[in-house]
């Protein structure tokens, strides 16, 4: 399946991978084309959520990543878990790494995007910049620069829906294969990656580091 097909057509369950399990958590490394949660619609029903609750019991959710994003995510066994965790990204106890492919050949090395983000009201699920949206930051640091592309690391401070993809967008440099806010032709798939993550373990709070490789 391409992007710009309006089907959903999940990769099998075996591509989603579980990093970590215990009594209060699971960790995975999603695959791109799998949706978080179910979608709408009895033909959105597999998710990343639903092969893991299929293998190893009830999964409940913490947060999610994009259908076409990859990487990794946290999911919750318990409901005193998924409060803890849940808390935890409130209060932005969560590090979060991201790495992606963007257009064009950026030339400073580092910067901050302080951009907040409001939604399209009659445009979903499309997210807009806008001074009187929800405040949302991403650090980003140059790690390949090709003739045609940029290879980038990217910190979000905060978690808005769609804010990597924005804020680079509002660079001048989309993310490669972005459907949304750059050129969907411009790669196989959307190439962002959720590389890394630290978050206090929700049973008493030692600090959990999970990493996995960029497929891209």
């Amino acid at each position: 399946m391409t992007q710009s097909s309006n089907l959903y057509s999940p990769p099998p369950p075996e591509s989603l991978t579980t990093l970590y399990l215990d009594a209060w958590i699971v960790v995975c490394d999603k695959p791109s084309g799998l949706l978080s949660v179910p979608g709408r619609g009895p033909e959105k029903a597999i998710c990343a959520s639903s092969i893991l609750s299929e293998r190893h019991g009830e999964v409940l959710i913490v947060h999610r990543l994009d259908m076409d994003t990859s990487g990794l995510m946290i999911f919750a066994r318990t409901k005193a878990a998924q409060r803890a965790l849940s808390m935890s990204f409130e209060k932005r106890r969560v590090k979060k790494t991201y790495e992606a492919l963007v257009g064009g050949a950026m030339e400073t090395d580092e910067g901050t995007i302080n951009a907040a983000i409001a939604k399209y009201s009659l445009k979903r699920p499309l997210r807009h910049l806008d001074p009187d949206g929800r405040e949302a930051i991403t650090h980003w640091q140059i790690l390949e620069r090709g003739d045609t592309f940029t290879r980038v690391l990217l910190t979000p401070e905060t978690g808005r829906s769609h804010q990597l993809r924005l804020h680079m967008a509002s660079l001048g440099h989309p993310i490669l294969g972005d459907v949304f806010y750059g050129n969907a032709n411009s790669h196989e798939r959307l190439c962002l990656h959720a590389k890394s993550l630290a978050f206090p373990h929700p049973d008493g709070g030692k600090i959990v580091h999970a990493d996995c490789p960029v497929p891209f």
